[in-house]
């Protein structure tokens, strides 16, 4: 028994001696596909001893073993791997890849950068997301996607614009970014020319590391890349096919007829007037929504090729798109052609041509939107107890109000459309000395040519009646007098134009990429850039159109006496930039990054007082989580980013530095009206740019290899913006015609936080899910207006009403200024103890909040005005899902803006005007409304603009769901086909919100955003669609 014990103590001993020596393991690390993984950091699990792999990923690292001894491997943008060593002293690792942010290339201009490598605030969003959503314009799939950037829609109509903004208002003019498009310049109202099927990705710089545009990046860049083959595979054919129906998501709570009748009964007794209705029992009447909102269908068919060769690879595309409007339907339309061909080539070893070639036509009829006078807003206001066409078959007049005509009636009368053909293409040379040093050459190209025709027959739409025409039901012509009792026929009318755009790009730069001794790499680029751009426009209006028809409706059919009406007209403009610019990027062991940016713009726009400009940037990385002192476990990346610098805006009209002669020269010499010139706009030599300064720290982690989180704030202050204000008349630019010169002044200041979540299942796993979540938040004041001016007036509210809209010192942009209610005055007794005095007021109306304190409501000036609303929503939020199971996927995109404030400015405060439904709620007498007032026809205040007429704006709104099935290619590859998907798809098919409109999404103008005239809603559409690969 000793023995055996003493057998088994030589054992122990023996087995500890050895575990306990020091040994050394080796070996190399490769990435999933056999290639080598330098800077890998290898660590004994719960020490800090580790090393890095060399740059043919050997490595060497010596370890006291024991039992149980692991051995960790980390590299950023792959699993973590771990090798429990036991006897071993040679381990190879090969890693796979998981992270879907840190090893992903970005787009950071005239150059790209992994993830992990990235100093700025950058996001990339992946075309496959963009092209799932199926819509029509590109810029509106971005909404959601990316934090800290907010898409508005400007209108819901096919081939509507949107207002894209980059961490909030910064400016009195422009706010759109910089927009390229493999690296071509775009104009935001451009991108309906682009098929979001085409996009291979899309690239956002939102902090000064942008800067490296320069004067041009103030608002951010979005850099689009369009999809390009890959070298050597094999042709792959894709079509791509869907087709849908639309409607309006959601129709307004307007009076029937009865009610119409009860309450316009009320109101003129409230107002001392005999009521119009004897009898009141007219049922549901007229229900012009139904009338003017229409299902319209939408689709969309493209083709692709893709593939290459060993030096060559192409990528080769067409798509029709076609829409119509849920107003209007053909008169209210869009279509698109398009055509794509993105060839790279290598014409020797070390040379190499990139060729791309963008087409496009549009063909899009519009109607009047989003205005007063617009067809929405005669829908709305249209009175229920009338029908659209009397009972000789011709439309009501509605003759009761002067500025509202019969929708039905105006869409017939609407004529008009505009083709614009596009041109975009990208000739680029990159030649390579080494694998370090490379020069790429590039021309591009943007030219456009658009022409646009209007109709304007003669139309009748009721005695008084703005929009008329013609001189009665006959449709008889009005007569113009151009001389002492000679008079001319004007007839009905044609206006034609033709513009043309074009935009030429000169870049030379060079890139350089080492790495020495394995701990020091450096980063650069140089270059020059030299951008062009230029307009030309000619237009003619004739009248006497034949046979009052659009069939005739040309210029040349015009059948004018002498053509004395018909006219023409012309512009023309150029602007040239001239740039040159450097960034610098140092990395020391990937764990250090710092980079620099300095670029100098010189534009035509400026005078040369203020011609040149610098714009320089610095920023800086450090990856925590590369430290060896850093041993998280659950935290696989983490780094932090600052950045600074400065960037400028010169979005404003051509030679605004320059006087002009465009004032209205009439003089009289010697008894005889004389036409000469005159000044127009006075000049300002020393007009120089917008600058705008931004601060931003980040971080970046990932944890447990399937969370990532990105989170920045930011500090954004814009200076020096132009504006146009009133100025003393010594200037003498106050003739007919003249204004003041544009200046510099005003600051605008924009704080913000946003955050970025992301989750998704690895790749090999049976089910596939990707889920993200983004959320920003951003404070916008103004700081500083033109001195001796208080503020800048915007939009107006209702017809001749107040100024609603302000930019002014201390507020947001465009934040909406009026009365404050508190509440309603039941009694007269109540008045009378009121101990504010508010002149005219009576039961029944509202009670407005005295804001100067000098116990009096004044209704003559803005002394009682305030504060009550901002178009500028206080947090944006997206929330968007793949997930796949299979052969079965579904996928969601979820937007929500919260905070937001909206004005109802859509009804016609008049007293035949119809009403939203609420106001069967309103004061009738004591206790029986503290909310909505009284209703009269006589004089009151309830119709200044007030807090009542603005509401809530938030929602959230369901923009897109999708479920597809891609069947197995065992069955596919029967009929010689790779892939096979069916799917079927929902736009803005739920919105949750409490505003009474039509859609709380409302862009429009930087100080005439969330003013709702009857805004064209955004559609709800159903769509089905199919993809083939071959």
């Amino acid at each position: 028994m000793n023995k055996l014990f003493l057998a088994f103590g030589f054992i122990f001993v023996f087995q500890t001696a050895f575990f306990c020596q020091d040994i050394t393991v080796t070996g190399q690390v490769l990435d999933d596909k056999g290639i080598s993984l330098p800077g890998v950091k290898i660590m004994v699990k719960g020490t800090n001893n580790g090393v890095l792999s060399d740059m043919e990923g050997r490595y060497s690292i010596t370890v006291e073993n024991a039992p149980g001894l692991t051995i960790t491997y980390f590299f950023i943008g792959f699993d973590l791997q771990e090798q429990v060593v036991g006897n071993r002293t040679n381990i190879d690792v090969k890693m796979s890849t998981d992270s879907q942010i840190l090893n992903e290339v970005i787009i950071v201009g005239y150059g790209s950068s992994r993830g992990k490598e990235l100093t700025g605030a950058a996001a990339k969003v992946k075309g496959e997301n963009i092209e799932k959503l199926n819509l029509s314009r590109m810029d509106q799939a971005l909404q959601g996607q990316v934090s800290g950037v907010n898409i508005s829609t400007n209108s819901g109509s096919p081939g509507g614009a949107s207002s894209i903004r980059i961490r909030g208002l910064s400016t009195f003019g422009d706010n759109d970014p910089l927009i390229l498009v493999d690296g071509v310049v775009y104009d935001s109202e451009g991108l309906n020319a682009l098929n979001p099927s085409d996009i291979e990705s899309v690239n956002v710089l939102k902090d000064a590391t942008a800067g490296i545009y320069g004067v041009r990046a103030a608002n951010g860049v979005i850099i689009i890349e369009t999809k390009k083959g890959k070298f050597g595979s094999k042709p792959q054919i894709e079509f791509n096919a869907y087709r849908g129906i639309q409607q309006t998501a959601r129709k307004l709570d307007l009076l029937t007829a009865e009610e119409y009748a009860v309450i316009k009964n009320e109101m003129f007794a409230f107002g001392g007037q005999e009521m119009p209705f004897t009898n009141t029992a007219l049922g549901q009447g007229t229900n012009w929504q139904d009338s003017v909102f229409k299902t319209a269908p939408v689709e969309s068919y493209s083709l692709s090729i893709n593939g290459g060769s060993g030096k060559t690879r192409y990528s080769l595309g067409a798509t029709y798109f076609s829409q119509q409007g849920i107003i209007g339907g053909s008169k209210s339309s869009f279509s698109r052609y398009n055509a794509r061909v993105n060839l790279s080539t290598e014409l020797t070893s070390k040379l190499k041509l990139n060729s791309i070639f963008l087409f496009s036509s549009d063909n899009r009829s519009t109607l009047s939107e989003n205005g007063i006078g617009s067809v929405l807003y005669n829908t709305i206001n249209a009175f229920p107890n009338e029908p659209i066409r009397t009972l000789d078959g011709n439309y009501s007049y509605l003759d009761e109000v002067a500025d509202i005509i019969n929708p039905i009636a105006q869409m017939e009368n609407s004529y008009n459309y505009s083709i614009a053909d596009k041109f975009v293409g990208k000739e680029e040379l990159v030649y390579d000395f080494n694998e370090h040093l490379s020069f790429t050459n590039r021309f591009s190209y943007n030219y456009a040519a658009v022409d646009s025709k209007s109709f304007s027959p003669l139309a009748w739409y009721g005695p008084g009646k703005y929009a008329n025409t013609a001189l009665n039901a006959d449709l008889e012509s009005p007569l113009v007098e151009i001389g002492d009792s000679v008079f001319v026929e004007r007839g009905s009318s044609v206006y034609e134009s033709r513009s043309t755009f074009t935009d030429l790009t000169f870049e030379s730069y060079f890139n350089y990429d080492r790495t020495y001794a394995e701990l020091h790499k450096l980063k650069a680029t140089l270059g020059l850039s030299v951008f062009q751009r230029k307009g030309e426009n000619l237009n003619g209006t004739a009248f006497n159109i034949p046979n009052n028809s659009w069939d005739y409706a040309d210029i040349s059919a015009n059948t004018s006496a002498g053509g004395y009406l018909n006219n023409v007209g012309s512009w023309q403009f150029q602007e040239r930039l001239l740039s040159a610019f450097l960034r610098a990027e140092y990395i020391f062991d990937s764990r250090y990054i710092i980079s620099g940016i300095i670029r100098r713009d010189g534009s035509s726009k400026f005078g040369p007082n203020n011609r040149y400009g610098f714009f320089p940037t610095l920023s800086g990385a450090w990856l925590v989580s590369e430290e060896f002192f850093f041993n998280v476990n659950f935290i696989n990346f983490m780094k932090l980013r600052l950045s600074y610098g400065i960037s400028g805006n010169d979005q404003i009209e051509n030679f605004a530095y320059r006087a002009l002669l465009n004032g209205e020269g009439v003089y009289v010499f010697d008894d005889l009206i004389t036409i000469g010139t005159a000044l127009g706009r006075a000049a300002n030599p020393d007009l120089k740019w917008e600058t705008t300064r931004q601060f931003n720290a980040g971080l970046d982690m990932t944890l447990w290899n399937h969370f990532d989180i990105t989170t920045n704030y930011f500090i954004k202050n814009t200076n020096d913006l132009l504006f146009q204000p009133e100025v003393s008349a010594l200037l003498g630019s106050y003739g007919a015609g003249g204004s003041s010169p544009i200046i510099n002044a005003g600051n605008v200041s924009n704080k913000g936080l946003e955050l970025e979540l992301g989750y998704h299942t690895s790749v090999t796993s049976a089910f596939m899910a990707n889920v993200n979540f983004n959320f920003s938040t951003i404070t916008n004041k103004v700081t500083a207006v033109p001195e001796g001016v208080d503020f800048l007036p915007g939009a107006q509210f209702s017809v001749g009403g107040d100024i609603a809209t302000r930019f002014e010192k201390g507020y947001a942009i465009g934040y909406f200024h009026g009365y404050q209610t508190a509440g309603i005055f039941q009694t007269q007794e109540e008045i009378d103890n009121h101990s504010i005095e508010q002149d005219g007021a009576q039961p029944g109306d509202f009670i407005f909040v005295d804001q100067n304190g000098d116990g009096v409501i004044s209704f003559g000036d803005n002394d009682d005005k305030t504060y009550i609303g901002s178009p500028i929503p206080d947090f944006v939020m997206g929330f968007n899902f793949n997930l796949s199971y299979k052969g079965l996927d579904l996928s969601a995109n979820i937007y929500s803006a919260i905070g937001q404030e909206i004005i109802r400015n859509y009804e016609r405060q008049q007293p035949y005007a119809n009403q939203l439904d609420y106001v069967i709620d309103r004061w009738v007498g004591p206790g029986t409304s503290y909310e909505h007032p009284r209703l009269t026809t006589g004089a009151t205040r309830n119709n200044v603009f007030s807090d009542y007429y603005v509401e809530d704006g938030s929602f959230i709104r369901l923009k897109n769901i999708q479920l597809g099935y891609t069947f197995p290619k065992k069955w596919t590859r029967k009929m010689k086909i790779e892939s096979l998907r069916i799917y079927v798809a929902g736009n803005n098919l739920i919105t949750l919100n409490r505003y009474l409109g039509y859609d709380p999404e409302i862009g429009g103008g930087t100080l005439a955003s969330g003013v709702d005239f009857g805004f064209y809603p955004q559609a709800k559409s159903i769509m089905g669609g199919i993809n083939i690969k071959l």
